[in-house]
């Protein structure tokens, strides 16, 4: 393998959620907040299962006291063969002032057993089950001068939907996470990552190793690598962030203040079961950024398997919600593309809380041209797929979660996204064609093209999930802009103002205003 390609994504990861998903989306359907009639986020007394006593997450702030258990040995370096191995389209260079390095981590996990039925407002009870020893592997990326350390790690459940561990969410965050400081910690989580699996469907180009997890791709530097199956990843999870917190040589020497859970795509449908049903026990976590999720939680499966997610959305199961009764708070980002159709977790809305907050953001979709980079080339999906900023919201609300977890200020509320009556629930859409609420930015509000979580025509399965970009006919644009500079003027106060919402970023505006399409405007 050539030590330079770093191949993978997640969005070409999506393909295979979509494969898994799609079978059972549409039979989960629904309008509204699934959780209308649940009640806000409570807090139990000092004592109580499943909730902080104070701490980092916790509304006054104070250290938390945190159960003891087991953490990952992260003192063995992974060297030789072709160098680290990520799935990423994009951002695979280290970012200057950062060092990268690889580590086994080892220990001994427990899976878990759900204690009775699993209820769909989240309060899970789990058990630990059976033990297994386990070598996965994390990649840590932090500041070279601990000095320029925020104190904050984010630990990324790496996505293995396309048969490759991939770190979609570390290709959104990268340039907040990088500006701020903080570390970002990928874990091997899943068994397909590391020991190879079934893939329902390989992304175009790399037909000849997806499928195959680290250990085969890359006998020399993984070869000693073992997972024992995706009923223990949840524990593995837990054990690497006792590790992060511990600091120590992974993260150059710096005590964590804050440590961050993140996944997207299957990896947040895996955050999922661990906020439900291991948070409450571990505590091992100060807040989780929830991206692009199903209506449906990763299920627990035997010693062994992979996690069968295709069967825990085709066996009539309901939507789960995520809890409202712990500290650590949860900021769930949803594409539009996500919120009906392959992903529907329209099923799985739930109205904010003290605790929770939801994000769902108008013109976008799970992948798009800025997270597949120039694999968006290689696709015929009909129209272009989405060319969105959804990576722009994304900082904002790692900031906002980072921000919510040290000062108790949570993150603004935002409008949810129209959705329009019928036998399958859509999104609600103007004459243009541009969804109706949610997150707004100027590529919606002050539109030449519309940017639709709808996929186009393509016959590729992964078409599902990356949206569409389609311009808007000439008259149309004449009738809305009488001139460039009146164009630019309308985009330039609708980045301010999302700024100023505080769903983009100060530091992202110039960024936001880069997907202004003046040429497309005569005048």
């Amino acid at each position: 393998m050539d030590d330079g390609i770093r191949w993978v994504k997640s969005p070409l990861a999506a393909a295979l959620a979509a494969a898994v998903l799609v079978a059972g989306a549409a039979g989960c359907s629904g309008d509204g907040d699934a959780a209308a009639s649940s009640e806000a986020s409570t807090t139990a007394a000092p004592g109580d299962a499943g909730v902080a006593v104070d701490g980092a997450g916790a509304p006054d702030g104070a250290e938390v006291a945190r159960p003891d258990g087991p953490a990952a040995d992260l003192s063995e370096e992974l060297t030789g063969g072709d160098g680290p191995f990520i799935g990423s389209a994009t951002g695979t260079a280290v970012p200057e002032g950062y060092v990268e390095q690889e580590l086994v981590a080892a220990g001994t996990a427990t899976d878990y057993v759900a204690a009775g039925e699993l209820p769909p407002d989240g309060r899970w009870d789990l058990r630990p089950g059976t033990s297994a020893e386990y070598r996965t592997r994390v990649l840590v990326r932090r500041p070279a001068d601990p000095e320029d350390a925020s104190g904050t790690v984010v630990v990324e459940w790496l996505n293995v939907s396309g048969g490759l561990d991939a770190n979609p969410d570390y290709a959104s965050l990268e340039a907040e996470i990088v500006r701020r400081g903080h570390t970002w910690v990928g874990v091997s989580a899943q068994l397909v990552g590391v020991e190879g699996g079934p893939v329902l469907v390989a992304p175009p180009g790399v037909e000849g190793i997806v499928g195959k997890g680290l250990v085969a791709l890359d006998p020399p530097r993984y070869g000693s690598l073992r997972h024992p199956g995706d009923g223990f990843s949840f524990d593995i999870f837990t054990q690497v962030a006792r590790a992060v917190r511990q600091g120590g040589p992974a993260l150059g020497g710096v005590e964590p203040e804050v440590v961050l859970a993140a996944g997207e795509s299957q990896s947040a449908i895996a955050l999922t079961t661990y906020y439900n049903g291991v948070q409450p026990q571990t505590l091992a976590f100060d807040g989780f950024l929830v991206h692009s999720r199903a209506f449906a939680a990763l299920p627990l499966v035997a010693p062994g398997d992979y996690a069968d997610l295709a069967g825990s959305v085709t066996s009539g199961s309901d939507a789960v919600l995520l809890r409202t009764d712990l500290d650590a708070p949860v900021l769930e980002l949803q594409a539009e593309g996500d919120v009906v159709g392959v992903l529907n977790s329209l099923a799985a809305r739930q109205p904010d809380t003290e605790r929770f907050r939801l994000w769902e953001v108008a013109g976008t979709a799970h992948a798009d041209v800025t997270l597949l980079g120039s694999v968006a080339d290689t696709l015929d999906c009909g129209p272009p797929i989405n060319d969105g900023p959804l990576h722009l919201v994304a900082k904002a609300a790692l900031r906002s979660l980072d921000d919510w977890v040290r000062t108790g200020e949570a993150p603004p509320a935002a409008d949810r996204l129209e959705i329009a009556g019928g036998a399958v629930p859509d999104i609600a859409r103007d004459a243009d064609g541009i969804a109706l609420g949610g997150i707004r930015t100027p590529p919606v509000d002050v539109p030449v093209v519309v940017l639709s979580g709808t996929p186009g025509p393509g016959a590729d399965l992964i078409c599902l999930l990356l949206g569409s970009t389609t311009p808007l006919p000439a008259e149309r644009i004449a009738q809305l802009y009488p001139s460039a500079d009146d164009y630019l003027a309308a985009y330039e106060q609708a980045a301010d103002g999302a700024v100023d919402a505080g769903f983009v970023l100060a530091e992202d505006r110039d960024a936001l205003v880069g997907f202004a399409r003046p040429e497309l405007v005569g005048g």
